[in-house]
């Protein structure tokens, strides 16, 4: 019982490092994007960025390739 039990919490750690691990690497490359087109990002919208769950991150890649300029990336 308490080896299954063990396991469970192994599985769900592994997950949850997994899922936060994709979120970071979204927001890594979301910021090289951003960076190699606009130039260094200020400290606002790095913040952003770094807060921002996985479904944020993904919609602003999306607006990337219409963008005329950052803001249009993260407007709300």
């Amino acid at each position: 019982m308490l080896a299954e039990r063990v396991t469970e919490w192994t599985t769900q750690w592994k997950r949850e490092g997994h899922q936060e691990g994709i979120v970071e690497g979204e927001a890594i490359f979301l910021m090289r994007m951003l960076q190699s087109r606009f130039g260094p990002l200020s400290e606002s919208y790095r913040d952003r960025i770094a807060h921002a769950n996985s479904n944020t991150l993904l919609m602003w890649g999306d607006r990337f390739h219409n963008a005329g300029s950052i803001e249009e990336i993260f407007r709300e």
